[in-house]
C-alpha cells in the first residue's frame, strides 16, 4: 500500500457514516508530539525539583505521573502542534453529523483543554490520575460504551493495535509498512494519514550546524601563538572545535526541549524543528545523548584537562537552560562565559598558555554580543503601540540600557585588543592587530546599527553569516591575522 495516499477504502462497511462513532488518539495522532514528554520538560523547565520526583510519582502508576506533571506543567493546548490533514476531516466528518470522540492515555486535564481548542469533539476518554487509559484499558471502554466493531479508531502505533482489533474500521496516522500489515491483519484499513517523515536537514536545523563557525574560536590560541600552519597542532584544535560542536548541539536540542511552549509564542522561533513538531521529541531524546557521547568520545584523544573544560561548558550551558537565561545580566554574563572556554579549551587542546590579557578581551566582546542578540529580540517585539513587552528579563523599556551596556562592551573590548601587543611586544606586530581592530570596531558599530533597525531576528552570528557587509570586514581581518601569523 502507497503510504502517500491518504484514502484506502476496503468496501462499503468502512465508509464513514453517522450512526457509527469515530474515535482519535492524541499523542502521535491528532497532535505531532508525546503530551507526556512535553509535560516533563515543560515542569523541569519552571519546576526542576520535579525531575527528583518523578521516580516517586512513576511508583504509584502512569496515571498518577501523568496528572502530577500535568499539574506542574500547564501546557497551552492553544500552541500544541495539530496535524492539520487529520483535523480538517474530524471537522468534515463532524459536519456531516458524525459522532467524534477523543479516547487518549493523557491526563484529562490536557485532553480536554486540546479537545475544546478543536472544537469538534462530542465527549472525552482520558487518563484520570487513576486509570491510564491505554491499549487494553482504552480498548475495553470503548467496546463498553459502543459494543464490539462499534467504532472506527484513529491511531499511530502498535499499542493502538487492540483498539484497532475491537474496531470497526481503522484509520491511521503516518504508519510504517509493518504497522499497515498489522493493522490491516485485524481491521479493515479505511484510510492513511501520511506525513513527511524527517529529513536530514531536519536533524542539521535542530543541531543547529550554522552556529558550529562559533567553535572556531578554539583556533584563537595557535593563532596568537603563530603556529596556526603546525599541523599536529591544527588538528589537535579542530578535533577540540568538533568536540564543542557535537557538544553544543546537545545543548541546543535540551533547550528546545525546554522551551517549546516559549518558542511556540515567538513569531521566529515557533518554525524550529521540535516547537513546529517537524522533528518528534523522541528522536531528539536519541540524538541528544548520542552528541554528547561522540563529544566525550573524540575528547578522549586530546589532553585530560580539555575534557574537564568541555564538561564544564555543558553544565553552564545546562544551568544557563534551566534557570540562568531568566536573569537579566547574568544570562549574558554566562554566555560569554562559555565564549571565553572556548579559547581555553583550544589552549588546553594544543598545550598552548594562552594570554589572561585575551580572555579578559574576549569575555567583554561576548557579553556585549550576548546583549546584543537580547536588543534584537527586543526591537523585534516592539510593537507600534508602544505597549510593553518582554523578551526573558527584560522588558522593551530596557532596551535603551541593554543597547547603551552592550555598545560599550564591544567597544572596551576592542580596546583591550589594541594593548594587547603592547602587553605581549615580543610576540605581536602592532600595526597588523590594529588594523584588525579598526575592523572589529566597525563591525561592532554595524550589528549595533543593524539590530537597532531591526534587521537581526535571530542569533547575531547567524546575521553575521548571511550579511555581506559582516562577511566582508570577517574576510579581510582573517586574511590580516593569516598574513601576520
Amino acid at each position: 500500500m502507497d503510504m502517500h495516499t491518504k484514502p484506502s477504502t476496503t468496501g462499503s462497511d468502512c465508509l464513514a457514516t453517522a450512526q457509527v462513532p469515530l474515535v482519535v488518539d492524541l499523542d502521535g495522532t491528532l497532535l505531532r508530539t508525546d503530551v507526556l514528554l512535553e509535560s516533563l520538560f515543560a515542569a523541569a523547565r519552571v519546576y526542576p525539583q520535579a525531575l527528583l520526583v518523578v521516580p516517586l510519582w512513576l511508583l504509584q502508576g502512569r496515571a498518577h505521573l501523568k496528572r502530577k506533571l500535568a499539574e506542574h506543567a500547564h501546557l497551552d493546548a492553544a500552541t500544541l502542534p495539530l496535524d492539520a490533514d487529520l483535523l480538517d476531516y474530524l471537522r468534515e466528518q463532524k459536519r456531516h453529523g458524525r459522532r467524534i470522540i477523543l479516547a487518549s492515555g493523557a491526563d484529562a486535564t490536557v485532553a480536554v483543554a486540546v479537545a475544546t481548542q478543536c472544537g469538534c469533539f462530542d465527549s472525552v476518554m482520558a487518563s484520570d490520575g487513576v486509570v491510564n487509559l491505554t491499549a487494553t484499558r482504552k480498548r475495553d471502554r470503548l467496546v463498553a460504551d459502543f459494543g464490539d466493531r462499534g467504532f472506527d479508531y484513529v491511531g499511530n502505533g502498535a499499542q493502538d493495535l487492540p483498539i484497532w482489533a475491537a474496531a470497526r474500521c481503522g484509520l491511521l496516522v503516518e504508519p510504517s509498512t509493518w504497522l499497515i500489515a498489522a493493522a490491516g491483519a485485524v481491521t479493515p484499513i479505511h484510510r492513511i494519514f501520511a506525513r513527511k517523515r524527517p529529513q536530514f536537514e531536519i536533524y542539521l536545523s535542530a543541531m543547529r550546524v550554522q552556529h558550529w563557525l562559533k567553535n572556531l574560536l578554539l583556533l584563537v590560541p595557535i593563532l596568537f601563538a603563530h603556529s596556526l600552519y603546525n599541523p599536529a597542532l591544527l588538528a589537535s584544535a579542530l578535533i577540540g572545535a568538533l568536540c564543542f560542536c557535537l557538544a553544543a548541539s546537545g545543548v541546543y536540542l535540551l533547550n528546545d526541549l525546554l522551551d517549546l511552549g516559549a518558542d511556540r509564542v515567538h513569531p521566529h522561533k515557533m518554525h524550529r524543528a521540535l516547537a513546529s513538531g517537524r522533528l518528534p521529541i523522541q528522536h531528539a531524546l536519541v540524538l541528544l545523548p548520542a552528541l554528547w557521547l561522540g563529544a566525550a568520545l573524540l575528547a578522549i584523544a586530546l589532553p585530560g584537562p580539555f575534557l574537564g573544560v568541555l564538561s564544564l561548558y555543558v553544565v553552564l550551558m545546562l544551568a544557563y537552560s534551566m534557570r540562568l537565561k531568566d536573569i537579566a545580566i547574568v544570562d549574558a554574563l554566562v554566555l560569554a562565559m562559555g565564549y571565553s572556554l572556548r579559547i581555553q579549551a583550544g589552549a588546553l587542546a594544543v598545550g598552548i598558555m594562552v594570554s589572561p590579557w585575551l580572555l579578559v578581551c574576549s569575555s567583554a566582546m561576548f557579553f556585549g554580543l550576548a546583549l546584543l542578540k537580547r536588543y534584537a529580540e527586543l526591537v523585534a517585539l516592539r510593537p507600534a503601540s508602544g505597549t510593553d513587552r518582554r523578551v526573558r528579563a527584560y522588558s522593551t523599556a530596557d532596551s535603551a540600557i541593554v543597547a547603551a551596556l552592550g555598545g560599550a562592551s564591544g567597544c572596551v573590548a576592542v580596546s583591550l585588543l589594541a594593548l594587547y601587543p603592547i602587553i605581549e611586544p615580543t610576540t605581536h606586530d602592532r600595526w597588523p592587530l590594529w588594523l584588525v581592530c579598526g575592523f572589529i570596531l566597525f563591525w561592532v558599530g554595524h550589528m549595533w546599527l543593524m539590530a537597532h533597525r531591526g534587521a537581526i531576528r535571530d542569533d547575531p552570528v547567524a546575521f553575521a553569516v548571511r550579511d555581506p557587509v559582516s562577511r566582508l570586514f570577517g574576510l579581510l581581518t582573517v586574511i590580516t591575522l593569516l598574513v601576520t601569523t
